[in-house]
């Protein structure tokens, strides 16, 4: 039991910042030495060839290095808090409806996303609007199709892990999430008819997820460390030179995203009356995190913790949807980003779409989704909805030099949606803590559980 006083722990809120601060703070100084190391530019190596000067170096190591924590946990927090979430759910009559009504606004705020795509693509016409010449199109090298939809939600094996040749030789390992969440809710069902029997493997799957929550706890308090590495790298890699022959496509992509990010979702939370600002600041964190990181499955153990903590969704609803939403909820890559690009690639082309082309593009954005779990999603995504419309997939290639600038964007709004539908779904059943989404004070996401074995000091700057 910790001995620190309340004086001590006062004194220690009022020396050092709150942890959404840390992360503000490590935004700027992320950007600053970004825009250092891209003035000292690349070196040159002993072959004569160029490459990243220290500086890069080691804020992309800092940056990697935190994502990479991040998505180890994600595979064992996954199957632990979906089985113990399946557990839970015998307490709880409506169940079925829950994930009814949490595919279905899946489905509403992605057809509204789309929609507003397509109108940006006919309104500011990207794709007549650039200085890009017809060079720079070529083979994306990998494409998406329904067939990887429905093998993908085969598990390969009993972890949902893969592996995959390097050209220098190296195994990479890797892990298909939508095949984990497959696993889980299996091995959670069985554990359900099982009965009695399953009750000490029921008992173990909590004493595993208590833990791993534990390790999660402990990477998160790395999280401004990691926003310094990523932001830093990300300016230092790509600069900002890239966006001028696009400029029209980037600006209809990011005012896309704000236009979902702030005005549809405001509108979805007042209509189910849910205060706007409030949900802002409590889902902030898991925003700021997919921004810097690109990785909604990097982003899923903050994502998850937020919708529980700051928001009040029960755990035993959010450790089912969140993850789901993780691999199939993707208004930035799979309704703004293909809605526009394939409007663009159509106008580069000279191709005139149809009312019945549209349809389709709003058909793959709301069932499409998923079929990007586990695979590059905005690429996949967007090569899918190309091969639906008939559209030249080499025109993917026109848009791969801003994909990294894009990326962050779309993975920010993706993370706010899968935040967004649980807490409206808990609201509209009656489930969600009201008093705890109310609160005024999110920072209790960075303590410890209320049930933790062995409670650790309060993070720095928490409350």
């Amino acid at each position: 039991m910790s001995t620190t006083t309340p004086d001590q722990q006062a004194k220690r809120r009022l020396r050092f910042p709150s942890f959404s601060a840390q992360i503000i703070i490590a935004l700027v100084l992320g950007v600053g030495l970004g825009w250092l190391a891209l003035t000292i530019g690349p070196v040159v190596d002993a072959e004569g060839e160029e490459a990243p000067n220290w500086l890069t170096e080691t804020l992309s190591t800092i940056g990697s290095s935190f994502v990479t924590l991040l998505r180890a946990i994600v595979p064992p927090l996954v199957f632990t808090a979906i089985v113990a979430s399946i557990a839970n759910l015998r307490k709880v009559t409506n169940a079925a409806r829950l994930a009814g009504q949490t595919l279905l606004w899946f489905a509403i705020t992605a057809l509204i996303s789309v929609a507003i795509g397509i109108g940006l693509g006919l309104v500011l016409r990207p794709g007549e609007n650039t200085s890009i010449g017809a060079d720079a199109a070529e083979d994306p090298g990998r494409t998406g199709s329904w067939l990887d939809f429905l093998t993908g939600l085969i598990p390969g094996n009993v972890l949902g892990l893969g592996a995959s040749a390097g050209g220098d030789g190296s195994i990479a390992i890797n892990f298909n999430v939508l095949q984990i969440v497959v696993v889980s809710l299996v091995v959670g069902l069985a554990a359900l008819r099982t009965g009695s029997k399953a009750e000490p493997f029921l008992t173990f799957n909590a004493s595993a997820l208590a833990i791993v929550q534990k390790v999660l706890w402990w990477i998160i308090r790395l999280a401004p460390l990691g926003t310094l590495g990523l932001i830093g790298r990300a300016i230092a890699t790509y600069g900002w030179d890239l966006l001028a022959p696009l400029g029209t496509f980037t600006v209809a992509i990011y005012l896309g995203l704000a236009l979902v990010l702030f005005a549809l979702y405001p509108i979805l939370l007042r209509a189910n009356g849910l205060p706007v600002l409030r949900y802002f600041r409590g889902a902030w964190p898991a925003i700021q995190l997919g921004f810097v990181s690109r990785s909604s499955i990097g982003t899923l153990p903050v994502t998850e913790r937020v919708t529980e903590r700051n928001l009040g969704v029960p755990r035993e609803y959010a450790s089912f949807a969140v993850p789901l939403g993780a691999t199939t909820k993707m208004d930035g890559c799979a309704a703004i980003y293909p809605a526009v690009a394939a409007i663009f690639v159509a106008q580069f082309y000279g191709i005139d779409l149809s009312v019945t082309d549209y349809l389709l593009i709003a058909f793959v954005s709301v069932v499409g989704s998923a079929a990007t779990a586990g695979l590059t999603g905005a690429l996949v995504m967007l090569t899918l909805t190309l091969s639906t419309l008939g559209l030249p997939l080499a025109g993917v290639g026109l848009l791969l030099a801003i994909d990294p600038i894009l990326d962050m964007g779309r993975t920010a709004v993706n993370v706010a949606g899968q935040v967004l539908v649980p807490t409206i779904v808990a609201k509209r059943e009656g489930i969600l803590d009201l008093d705890q989404y109310h609160r005024a004070d999110a920072e209790d996401l960075f303590t410890e559980d209320d049930d933790a074995a062995t409670p650790e000091p309060e993070l720095v700057g928490s409350r």
